[in-house]
C-alpha cells in the first residue's frame, strides 16, 4: 500500500456468513463464538479484514436481512459480549471488522412496525414506513413487484375498519422504511455509532441504492416485460438487468446521496479510519461512481465479475472500464467473484477456471472480497426443495431456487458430513462429496485451492500492494489477457488451447501444476493463470 493510502485501498476482505461459518454450541447454526474461534483461518489466508453478514435480532425470514433490532445480537448467534469479544480478537490478529447494515427495510417484528400496524392511517408511527390507501378499486397503490416475487404491497386492516397497503421491495416481512422521515435517519445514525463505538471499523450497506423512492403512487409502465425478471442477479440477462435498473423509480434515485453525505460526516468524526462499501446495482455502471465521490462512501461493489463469462475479451473490457471509471473519482476498485446472493464462482466456471480467474483478479489494484468457502473452491451445493429456506424460492413457488446453494456451511475437517462444522445437524445439509474440500484436507495438499489462495495473497501483500497501476499487454485476443504491474507480469488464458508465451523471468505462481516456465517460454494451458516475476 502506498504511503498515505487508507487501509481499505488494497485490502483483502473476507466475507463471513455467520450462520454457515462455525457452530460452537451444536445447534446446527454458526455463531459469533464460532467465528471468534476460527479467525486464525482468516488471518492465515492473508486477509486484512472481515465483513459479517447480519447477526442482529431477527426472525430470520431472509437470512437475517430482516432486522428486528439493529443494535442487538440474535440469540442464535450469541450476545453483545460475544460480538465485542469477536471484534477484539479480530483486532488482536490484525483484522479489521466490517458489519452489515440494512437501511432499506426493517423486519415486521421491529417495534416500529408493530406500532405502525396498531396505529391509524396518517399516524406518526405509519409515517416511518410507506403506508398508502388503496386505489379506488381496492387494488394496491401502484403495480410495483417484489424482487422476491409477487406484489410489492401487502394490505393490513386497522381496528377502525380502514385498510391500507405497505410497501416491501423484498419479502412481505420486510417493510420498506421511509427515508423522508427524520426518525429513520436519526435511528440509523444511532446504529452506526453503536457499532463503531463497539469497535467496528466500517460497514457494508445492503441495498444502498434503494433508500429513495420516486413517483410512489404512479404505476410503472413496463413495455419490456421486465417485471417478469424478479431477481437482480445472475438469473437475469445483463440486458434486462440494465434496462430494469435504469427505469425503475425505486433504485438509484438522487435522494440516496444526501443520506450518505451525512453518514460520511459521521464516519469522519471518529479519530480512526472508518469505511463503508455500498451494495448498489446501477445502470449505466458509471453511476456507481456517484456513491464514492469524495464526500460520500469509500467503496462501491463492482458486480460485473459476478455475472461475467469466462472470456478474455469480455474480462479485459470489464476490468479496464472499471479501473478507468473509478480513477476519475479517485476511488479504489473492488473485485468480487462470489457472495451470499449469487452462485459461487466454482459453479459458474468450474474448478479449474475459477482458480485461474481468482489468481488473475488478486493481482489487480484495488480491494478483493473473498466469500467464505471460496478459498476452498466450494461449488454451490445441491439442495433438495424440502431443505430450502430462501424466501425467493417460496414467493416464486419454486420458479427460482434461491440462494441456499451458496450458503451451505463450511467443511472444516473429518471424513463425513458435517465435517467439523457442528456437532449437531447443520441448518443446511453439507454434501458428502465435500470431503476433499475441507480445510484440513486442503491444508495437507500443496496443490489445493486453499494453498493457492494463501500463496497468492502472501505474494500480493509483499509485492503487489502499492505497486501502482497496471499496463495492459494482451487485450483478449486468442483468449489471452495479460498485464504488467510492479515487478510482475500477469497472464490468464480463457481459451481451451495451450498457449506458449515468450516470457523472461521466474514463475512465481501458477493456477495449475501444468503451468510452467522454461527456456524463456511460458506454457499456459487452457483455463489457467500465471504470475511471472520479471525483475
Amino acid at each position: 500500500m502506498s504511503a498515505g493510502e487508507p487501509w481499505w485501498a488494497e485490502s483483502v476482505i473476507y466475507q463471513i456468513y455467520p450462520r454457515s461459518f462455525f457452530d460452537s454450541n451444536g445447534d446446527g447454526e454458526g455463531d459469533l463464538p464460532g467465528i471468534t474461534s476460527h479467525l486464525e483461518h482468516v488471518q492465515s489466508l492473508g486477509a486484512d479484514a472481515i465483513w459479517l453478514s447480519p447477526f442482529y435480532t431477527s426472525p430470520n425470514k431472509d437470512g437475517g436481512y430482516d432486522v428486528a433490532d439493529p443494535r442487538g445480537v440474535d440469540p442464535r448467534f450469541g450476545n453483545l459480549e460475544d460480538a465485542r469479544a469477536m471484534i477484539a480478537r479480530a483486532h488482536q490478529l490484525g483484522l479489521r471488522v466490517l458489519v452489515d447494515i440494512v437501511p432499506n427495510h426493517f423486519s415486521d417484528q421491529h417495534r416500529w412496525f408493530k406500532d405502525a400496524i396498531s396505529a391509524k392511517p396518517g399516524s406518526v408511527e405509519r409515517s416511518r414506513f410507506h403506508f398508502y390507501d388503496p386505489k379506488a378499486d381496492g387494488t394496491p397503490p401502484n403495480n410495483w413487484i417484489s424482487l422476491f416475487g409477487g406484489p410489492a404491497w401487502t394490505q393490513v386492516k386497522s381496528s377502525d375498519g380502514s385498510a391500507q397497503y405497505y410497501l416491501h421491495l423484498f419479502d412481505s416481512s420486510q417493510p420498506d422504511l421511509n427515508w423522508d422521515n427524520q426518525d429513520v435517519a436519526d435511528d440509523f445514525e444511532k446504529t452506526l455509532r453503536f457499532w463503531l463505538d463497539l469497535g467496528a471499523d466500517g460497514f457494508r450497506i445492503d441495498v444502498a441504492h434503494g433508500l429513495a423512492k420516486e413517483n410512489i403512487l404512479v404505476d410503472h409502465h413496463d413495455p419490456q416485460g421486465l417485471s417478469d425478471a424478479l431477481r437482480l442477479d445472475v438469473e437475469m440477462s445483463s440486458e434486462k438487468r440494465g434496462e430494469l435498473l435504469s427505469s425503475v423509480p425505486f433504485f438509484d434515485r438522487d435522494g440516496v446521496h444526501p443520506i450518505y453525505r451525512n453518514w460520511r460526516k459521521l464516519f469522519d468524526s471518529y479519530n480512526r479510519d472508518v469505511m463503508a462499501v455500498a451494495e448498489a446495482w446501477v445502470h449505466p455502471p458509471v453511476r456507481a461512481t456517484r456513491y464514492v465521490r469524495n464526500d460520500e462512501l469509500q467503496q462501491v461493489f463492482n458486480f460485473d465479475l459476478l455475472v461475467a463469462p469466462f472470456d478474455a475479451a469480455f474480462l479485459y473490457k470489464c476490468i479496464n472500464d472499471t479501473l478507468e471509471m473509478l480513477r476519475r473519482v479517485n476511488a479504489p476498485a473492488t473485485w468480487a467473484l462470489s457472495n451470499h446472493d449469487t452462485p459461487r464462482v466454482a459453479s459458474r466456471h468450474g474448478a479449474k477456471a475459477s482458480r485461474a480467474l481468482a489468481l488473475f483478479v488478486m493481482a489487480l489494484p484495488g480491494s478483493c472480497y473473498i466469500y467464505n468457502g471460496q478459498e476452498l473452491g466450494l461449488p454451490d451445493a445441491e439442495i433438495a426443495d424440502a431443505d430450502r429456506q430462501d424466501p425467493a424460492f417460496f414467493r416464486t413457488k419454486g420458479v427460482h431456487k434461491g440462494r441456499d446453494g451458496a450458503r451451505v456451511p463450511m467443511p472444516w475437517n473429518g471424513g463425513q458430513t458435517p465435517f467439523g462444522f457442528s456437532s449437531g445437524k447443520p441448518w443446511l445439509p453439507i454434501p458428502e462429496n465435500w470431503r476433499e474440500l475441507s480445510v484440513s484436507a486442503q491444508e495437507a495438499d500443496a496443490t489445493s485451492t486453499l494453498n493457492l489462495y494463501r500463496k497468492a495473497l502472501k505474494i500480493r501483500k509483499e509485492n503487489l500492494v502499492g505497486a501502482g497501476e497496471i499496463e495492459w499487454v494482451d487485450h483478449g485476443e486468442s483468449g489471452l489477457i495479460s498485464f504488467a504491474r510492479g515487478e510482475f507480469a500477469i497472464y490468464l488464458n480463457t481459451s481451451s488451447t495451450v498457449l506458449q508465451i515468450p516470457s523472461v523471468g521466474t514463475l512465481a505462481l501458477g493456477s495449475d501444476i501444468d503451468v510452467t516456465l522454461e527456456n524463456g517460454s511460458l506454457t499456459l494451458p487452457g483455463a489457467t493463470a500465471a504470475w511471472v516475476a520479471i525483475r
